[in-house]
């Protein structure tokens, strides 16, 4: 049965004849739990039996743990998070840049949907409209296991949605998103060389993320996709993404004092839809035939001593076949490298697998195979219905066979490189 008892009020030392109300009651392991400041004996004894009545009907939340700071249970919560390595360091990237400046020593129990929305709408002046949504959301999460924890009672976020953000003051670049012509991706290739030029001309020709392209396995390159068709089999190379670990995640993660640590390893990849086999145009089979007959790695896309790409590493690389450089002199250690002019700067790696969809739609490529292609979900009930068929993986197959054989006429080639000597055979 709870109780109240008086607390005396100190001053200079000296206890004085003021005082206010404690209540006590009986925690759930059978210990006296306590909260002071009550005014009345009458209200304190009121909330000790509040306490007591919900331990009995198990919906009991303890007045400590909903003190707990906001910043103290992320680390809690994060800890116990097994989400994919990027999906956890996008995460990591919110909280610090964003929602733990504002949040990190608050309560729990402080916060409240009217607080965040204001915070909300202050953030959308500086921060995209998605991201705003993204921090927002994040949020919620964190609070939903505040609630399973037993720190909250109810998440204060939850089914509240942010309306009449301003306007996204986050304006694209005049370079992002940029549609290459075959031509560029060709002279951005032969820049590279044939090991690492292969790489640009696998992207931009089957839609590869950058995760699914480092994380090639040679098992899972060239092998052959057969459908019953017209009496007979039809047939075409294939490169598979493997739903077990088909992709390279490279991300941060944050230990229980949150310092970080770089991790690269397989993972599956992000989604269902995401593990798929990929067409291969003819001339692109016959250029991965090729290098995989030298290449000794046992990934197709490493770096040339057989270690996975660092993304950052990647860009010192690309960077300046796409953006060009000036000339360089020799130095100690390092030959001379000729000037190279711009062929399109700021051109990256998800631009090309930006291009890939945008040669789907310029060649007519149906909807439903371009979007398995992509490895994104056919959207409604037709994605259902619809499956791609052999006539239509063949005329993909042509269209962008064509792109390339066209783009080898206009730039006058007969062939993008020659054998690189540097590479050792078997």
């Amino acid at each position: 049965m709870a109780y109240a008892e008086k607390v005396f009020k100190v001053r200079n030392g000296k206890k004085t004849t003021k005082y206010t109300w404690r209540a006590r009651y009986k925690r759930p392991d059978g210990t006296w739990g306590s909260e002071p400041g009550f005014p009345t004996r009458k209200l304190a004894e009121e909330w000790g039996d509040k306490q007591e009545v919900a331990i009995s009907e198990g919906r009991w939340v303890d007045p400590e743990l909903s003190r707990k700071k906001f910043g103290d249970f992320v680390t809690q919560w994060m800890s116990v998070q097994r989400p994919r390595g990027r999906t956890t360091m996008n995460r990591w990237e919110r909280l610090e840049a964003h929602i733990l400046p504002q949040w990190q020593h608050a309560p729990l129990i402080s916060i409240n949907w009217f607080d965040v929305e204001a915070w909300a709408r202050t953030l959308a002046l500086t921060a995209a409209r998605s991201t705003v949504r993204d921090c927002v959301q994040l949020m919620s999460r964190i609070l939903n296991g505040a609630v399973d924890k037993r720190c909250l009672s109810v998440n204060p976020l939850a089914g509240r949605r942010l309306t009449g953000l301003p306007a996204d003051i986050v304006k694209k670049k005049p370079d992002e998103e940029q549609v290459a012509e075959p031509e560029a991706v060709l002279q951005i290739a032969r820049r590279l060389g044939p090991v690492y030029g292969l790489h640009v001309i696998t992207v931009a020709w089957t839609g590869l993320r950058w995760e699914e392209l480092v994380g090639l396995h040679r098992r899972n390159t060239l092998l052959e996709r057969k459908q019953k068709h017209d009496g007979g089999v039809f047939t075409c190379p294939i490169i598979r993404v493997d739903e077990d670990e088909g992709v390279l995640a490279e991300y941060y993660e944050r230990d229980e004092n949150r310092k970080r640590k770089s991790v690269r390893q397989l993972e599956p990849p992000k989604n269902a839809k995401s593990a798929r086999d990929v067409d291969v145009p003819p001339f692109l089979a016959a250029l991965l035939r090729a290098h995989l007959a030298e290449w000794p790695h046992e990934f197709v896309f490493m770096t040339r001593s057989g270690k996975w790409w660092w993304r950052s590493d990647w860009w010192r690389v690309y960077r300046p076949a796409a953006d060009g450089r000036a000339e360089r002199k020799p130095g100690r250690g390092r030959p001379a490298s000729p000037e190279w002019e711009p062929i399109m700067r700021g051109l990256t790696m998800r631009d090309l697998r930006h291009t890939h969809d945008t040669w789907q739609e310029q060649i007519d490529v149906r909807p439903v195979l371009g979007y398995e292609q992509m490895g994104h979900k056919y959207p409604g009930i037709k994605g259902t219905y619809r499956h791609p068929t052999p006539p239509m993986r063949s005329e993909r197959l042509a269209g962008l066979e064509a792109l390339y054989s066209r783009a080898m006429k206009n730039l006058g080639w007969d062939a993008i490189w020659e054998p690189d000597p540097q590479i050792s055979p078997k």
